[in-house]
């Protein structure tokens, strides 16, 4: 089997694993750019520490959950925002003012709309978690 969207389906796992109330959960194939995301999503306080597994292949990451997600998921087509844009986005994907984030892949990395909005720029919609 070969997988299309490996961020996708490391959403949906930490999802699956949120629901059942579990304290961690195993992510693999790891990547540097799901690990980027992940990064994001830490400092934005929805998950805990994670660490990567090396297993000789791709690798797997481990990742420590709070309960604090109740719901994230990849947004695909991943579309250009400009950093006057995030509104428009935040009302499609987000459930009211204030609550969760967008994460955005920037030319200054991978990070949450806040971030990119304060740096005042834009990138590639990726991911949104509340």
């Amino acid at each position: 089997m070969v997988m299309m969207d490996t961020l996708a389906n490391a959403l949906a796992t930490i999802m699956n694993n949120e629901v059942r109330g579990k304290k961690e959960c195993l992510v693999y194939p790891a990547s540097k750019f799901i690990a980027r995301v992940l990064r994001a999503m830490q400092r934005a306080g929805y998950i805990g520490e994670f660490e990567f597994i090396d297993d000789g292949r791709s690798g797997k990451l481990r990742i420590q959950l709070l309960g604090r997600i109740n719901k994230c998921g990849v947004i695909k087509p991943r579309f250009p925002v400009k950093h006057d844009e995030f509104e428009e986005w935040e009302k499609k994907y987000l459930p009211a003012k204030n609550i969760g984030i967008l994460i955005v892949s920037t030319p200054q990395g991978v990070l949450t709309h806040y971030e990119a909005k304060e740096r005042g720029i834009g990138g590639v919609l990726v991911a949104y978690v509340y």
